[in-house]
């Protein structure tokens, strides 16, 4: 009988929230772009780091501010990707708490950036197929978990960076409720990494649609180690 793999130890944080930054400017694009089978896409800037929210990803980013508001015990410690989409979304939260007194501390930190995509960055699905069929290929053969595409990461090289951010953060943040803002990729990983999955896991996962923009992932500490509670919410955008 196969076991599940060893989840990471001694996160004894009290409540560690994961947000998906909201709609990000290329997620709107490359979504038009994929509905039109086109094969570029333009007016985005020349780095991913910098793509700002999309209008509705600002709305998006204002309701997870007020979700914040809204929690009995609101998160004292908020650290975000680099990345303006995430920069952006964890700001609007941490406004929010600061109005409503309740000022969180604020950080960033580059191993919650997105996964790195090297040559497929910002690709409609169409141009990949064009440009780079041998990739494409070579993705499906791999699979999710374990594809890195030239000059990328591949999830695993995600979980490296996510081990040693974790194992930071278990020495700072013993008993306080933190919040994550951060990107699809990184919610997947971390729910690889803190409990202990494995490759069939994480590809039903991204089999079932992906991680929605603005959402809301938790675990909370239960006795001796962290459980799973919400995974996916996006009532509070509703």
């Amino acid at each position: 009988m196969t076991l599940p793999g060893f989840p990471a130890p001694g996160i004894d944080v009290a409540e560690l929230i994961v947000v998906r930054h909201g709609q990000s400017l290329s997620n709107e694009l490359l979504i038009a772009a994929n509905e039109a089978g086109a094969s570029e896409v333009s007016g985005l800037p020349a780095r991913d780091a910098e793509v700002p929210l999309s209008a509705r990803g600002q709305r998006e980013a204002a309701a997870v501010g007020r979700w914040a508001v809204s929690l009995d015990a609101p998160p004292d410690l908020v650290v975000a990707s680099p990345y303006l989409r995430a920069q952006h979304t964890a700001q609007a939260a941490v406004d929010a708490l600061t109005a409503a007194g309740r000022p969180p501390e604020f950080r960033l930190d580059d191993r919650l950036r997105d996964r790195e995509i090297g040559i497929l960055t910002l690709l409609p699905e169409a141009a990949l197929r064009a440009a780079f069929p041998e990739e494409v290929a070579r993705r499906e053969a791999t699979g999710f978990l374990y594809y890195r595409p030239p000059g990328g990461e591949a999830h695993t090289d995600m979980a490296v960076r996510l081990r040693s951010f974790l194992a930071d953060l278990a020495r700072v943040a013993s008993g306080r409720r933190v919040l994550l803002v951060a990107h699809d990729s990184v919610v997947v990983m971390l729910r690889y990494v803190i409990e202990g999955l494995v490759e069939a896991d994480v590809a039903a996962i991204a089999a079932a649609g992906g991680i929605k923009n603005a959402s809301v992932t938790r675990w909370e500490w239960q006795g001796s180690g962290l459980r799973l509670t919400d995974f996916n919410d996006v009532r509070h955008l509703a």
